[in-house]
């Protein structure tokens, strides 16, 4: 426990500029390869964050990975997600990488087996549709699971309104 408080002059500078190499590298990766490198669209984005994210932590606090060590693999860790980013145009690896969004209500009705599907509870949809500002089910047009983990409603209180095909072209349905 005494370890938990102690700590001396050189680890302390050790930490700093670590800080600031790894930082310094992050921005100018984040610069190169584009903002989409942190976006929520896929499994893999999700899975490009928390890499990030572990090596910076481990780049930082632990003596056995050295500066130019987490600066490589952060490198590597874009590198990685730019070729993903251009193998999405290849429809194959695009099924295995991307998640799709999945339909929970089409109008007002509520599709239970989606909702198991995407372990979203009935209070959780209801929330999201208060969230919404709905004030009666008719008012919905379709609630979509996407694939970063929002649930989107689009509603509108003109009841002859139609959501566009387009819009849900990519969304399961069952």
């Amino acid at each position: 426990m005494e370890k938990w408080f102690a700590t001396d002059f050189t680890t302390l500078a050790a930490i700093a500029l670590t800080t600031v190499g790894i930082y310094l590298a992050v921005i100018l990766y984040t610069r190169i390869f584009g903002k989409r490198s942190f976006s929520k669209m896929s499994s893999f984005d999700f899975a490009m964050t928390v890499a990030v994210g572990s090596l910076i932590a481990t780049t930082i606090l632990s003596h056995s990975v050295s500066l130019l060590e987490g600066i490589f693999g952060c490198f590597m860790i874009y590198a990685t997600q730019l070729l993903a980013a251009i193998s999405r145009r290849w429809e194959p690896f695009k099924k295995v990488i991307d998640n799709r969004p999945l339909l929970l209500m089409e109008g007002s009705i509520i599709l239970d087996d989606n909702l198991r599907k995407a372990r979203v509870s009935e209070g959780d949809l209801r929330s999201k549709l208060r969230e919404a500002n709905i004030l009666s089910l008719s008012e919905v047009k379709a609630v979509v699971f996407e694939t970063t983990g929002d649930i989107i409603v689009i509603h509108s209180k003109n009841a002859d309104a139609q959501v566009a095909e387009w819009l849900l072209t990519d969304v399961k349905r069952k």
